[in-house]
């Protein structure tokens, strides 16, 4: 994949895109990498299987440090109720119903004991959640981000976290999205803006050296 600092676009380096690096307490927040967006034949799916095997390099050394883990879902009741404007504006949610395999973590990269999938309904991992709280509890300042979409939830939490005063981080290959373009170009916003766009074999070699 090519780099998403290829852009040629007027960035001066001295006031965009510096390096907030990773702190002492990171965690890994695992993006909607449920059955609906990692299968291919499905109105939400793609083939993000490069990203699965790079989400379980990232869910095994973290595990391995117990660090703390984290899944995200997304998830409607029958109504629909819960959805609000966003069905409407992407009517292929009506997959994701409360209680199906749809809504399910990919068992590739199947949660195990303790490791929890937060409930969510919108696009950030914070809004109307609790990751706060379990943030807090695990007395984290990181947060290391894969999954699913990069120009859409991976967006959405990359911006709050940086709202919420964590150290960002995204591997750039343990992201995905249905469309080149919107991929790149997401990562350079937020590599510009909101966190530090790396790879995984960065996250890793951190944690070897220094967890």
């Amino acid at each position: 994949m090519d780099s998403p600092h290829d852009f040629d676009i007027d960035y001066d380096p001295a006031d965009f895109g510096a390096s907030v690096g990773l702190g002492e307490r990171p965690a890994l927040l695992v993006i909607d990498l449920i059955n609906a967006f990692t299968d291919p034949t499905t109105r939400l799916g793609s083939d993000v299987s490069d990203v699965l095997e790079r989400t379980e390099q990232l869910l095994a050394a973290f595990r391995d440090r117990d660090l703390p883990r984290y899944f995200t879902t997304v998830a409607f009741e029958d109504s629909y109720g819960d959805a609000g404007r966003f069905i409407e504006k992407v009517p292929a949610l009506k997959e994701l119903r409360l209680g199906t395999e749809a809504v399910d973590v990919d068992e590739r990269i199947a949660p195990t004991d303790g490791e929890r999938v937060i409930l969510k309904k919108y696009a950030s991992a914070f809004f109307g959640t609790d990751l706060q709280t379990e943030l807090t509890t695990d007395r984290v300042d990181t947060l290391v981000l894969a999954g699913v979409t990069t120009s859409g939830c991976v967006r959405a939490t990359a911006v709050d976290s940086l709202q919420h005063g964590y150290r960002t981080i995204v591997p750039a290959d343990a992201v995905g999205d249905r469309a080149e373009g919107p991929h790149r170009a997401n990562l350079f916003d937020i590599n510009a803006k909101y966190g530090d766009v790396v790879t995984t074999d960065d996250v890793l070699s951190h944690l070897s050296d220094n967890v």
